[in-house]
């Protein structure tokens, strides 16, 4: 479990380029265990970019991420992906559901990587996401909703340290969006973890317990007004 006061994520003046574009410049921000922050952002302002910097999928131009206590910069690819595999729960925008497994072959896969027995977790973290009847269905069988359940189910059922949710509630009516968003909370609050949810909606960043806004300046206080329950 990690410390109360020890931040499980610390980003210091990050900046990421591509040529002679710059995607986002400056962007500092910390997140403490049981914490819940949403980012928003337009599409195109590099959230899903920086969520890559932050899991050592992609390097930062400039600045240090800093995760369970870790200089992911200065991790090599083996390092990287152990790290990730150990104390990181990533929701991706496009799922990235294997599709020759089952839905609970896909959401036992954390257990595969770090080499441990199948859980009972899988089955609890299913009929949490309202899946469990799914279970032995193939990826080709389920809509885009049930989908993001799936990539979210997985991110979940290892207990990470960390979940980077990339428009987690993206594909999702609004009644499973409430419910899926409730499903994370807990989590993070139960187990002293942390979730940071990028996402261009606010009625899913109202739910978190801090809203910032990414702009190609940095990272900004959120004032707009939130949405209406449902947008």
């Amino acid at each position: 479990m990690p410390m109360a006061d020890t931040p499980l994520l610390r980003i210091e003046h990050l900046s990421k380029r591509y040529g002679g574009n710059s995607i986002f410049a400056g962007v500092t921000l910390t997140l403490m265990p049981g914490e819940c922050l949403a980012l928003l952002g337009e599409s195109g302002v590099g959230k899903s970019t920086l969520l890559n910097c932050i899991a050592g999928l992609d390097d930062a131009t400039a600045g240090e991420v800093w995760l369970a206590q870790q200089h992911v910069g200065a991790l090599d690819e083996a390092q990287r992906a152990a790290l990730r595999r150990q104390h990181l729960g990533f929701v991706f925008q496009a799922f990235h559901v294997l599709p020759h497994l089952t839905v609970r072959d896909n959401v036992s896969l954390p257990f595969r990587l770090l080499g441990q027995p199948f859980h009972t977790e899988v089955d609890a973290v299913l009929r949490d996401v309202g899946l469990a009847p799914q279970a032995a269905f193939m990826p080709a069988q389920l809509s885009g909703g049930q989908l993001q359940r799936v990539a979210i189910a997985r991110a979940l059922v290892h207990r990470p340290q960390l979940i980077l949710a990339d428009e987690p509630t993206g594909n999702l009516d609004p009644d499973t969006a409430e419910r899926v968003l409730d499903l994370l909370l807990s989590r993070v609050r139960q187990q002293g973890a942390g979730c940071l949810i990028v996402t261009h909606s606010r009625a899913a960043a109202r739910r978190a317990d801090r809203v910032l806004r990414l702009t190609a300046r940095g990272i900004l206080p959120e004032t707009t007004p939130a949405e209406p329950s449902g947008a």
